[in-house]
């Protein structure tokens, strides 16, 4: 029986992650028996969001060879894991599926599906399919100006998935020189809206310092924070943040 199978399938599936960003497709698609190992940084606070969901299961430092002992059948990497990876993972007979780094939020799509396919089950990827598809659909509406900024004035390019995402948030990232925002720039001619990542905000750093200069403060009133955690991968968990970057633009 067609059902049978696939439960049998199912069942005997044991994956494991070896990059951060692998592990959120693993832990928001994977049921917890079929999660075989995911990265330490998955289960660090200041790198993911899923960190409590990520601490139940054996940790990787991203090495084919640290995850032997749980005997995965099927291995998530994205940007390969080296060719003497490759080649350990085939002569153990593991499979191994190299997620592409998102360079468009089709590439995070495309990803879902992949996943999803490959844990048995398409139709574990269709709500945040559906999700995404809602932030699209809802894209017609005017864009504010804006400016992401991290640490230390880093930002982003406008053709960048990450202004992709913010597009959809009803947020135009402005072109800036170098990729940075100057304070200058701030003083002069600032953002309709200042997006201001908290990656890592506890840490006290020259890159967190600058956002204590008083122009950065001068413009409390058009900024609003997020989680800088989900832009570092630029995947699934940017829905939950694009959502609510949404609401704070109506």
């Amino acid at each position: 029986m067609p059902g049978f199978a696939s439960l049998s399938i199912a069942s005997a599936l044991k994956i494991a992650s070896l990059n951060l960003c692998t592990d959120e497709y693993l832990l928001l698609l994977a049921r917890r028996h079929e999660i075989a190992s995911i990265t330490r940084l998955a289960q660090d606070p200041a790198e993911s969001s899923l960190w409590r969901q990520a601490r139940a299961f054996p940790a990787n430092r991203g090495q084919i060879e640290q995850i032997i002992a749980v005997r995965p059948t099927l291995v998530l990497t994205m940007g390969g894991g080296g060719r003497s990876s490759g080649l350990l993972a085939r002569r153990m007979g593991i499979r191994t599926i190299d997620l592409a780094y998102p360079t468009s939020i089709a590439d995070v799509a495309g990803n879902m599906r992949r996943v999803a396919a490959a844990l048995g089950d398409g139709r574990r990827a269709e709500p945040w399919l559906a999700r995404l598809a809602a932030l699209e659909n809802g894209t017609k509406r005017p864009q504010r100006d804006a400016i992401w900024v991290s640490g230390g004035g880093t930002s982003l390019s406008p053709s960048s998935p990450g202004a992709q995402w913010m597009a959809l948030a009803g947020l135009k990232q402005r072109r800036l020189p170098g990729g940075r925002a100057e304070l200058e720039t701030l003083l002069v001619a600032p953002p309709a809206v200042l997006v201001r990542s908290d990656y890592r905000r506890g840490q006290m750093s020259q890159g967190m310092r600058w956002f204590d200069h008083p122009v950065i403060r001068r413009l409390g009133p058009r900024t609003v924070t997020t989680d800088g955690r989900a832009w570092t991968c630029g995947g699934p968990l940017m829905l939950d943040e694009i959502e609510r970057l949404g609401r704070a633009m109506r």
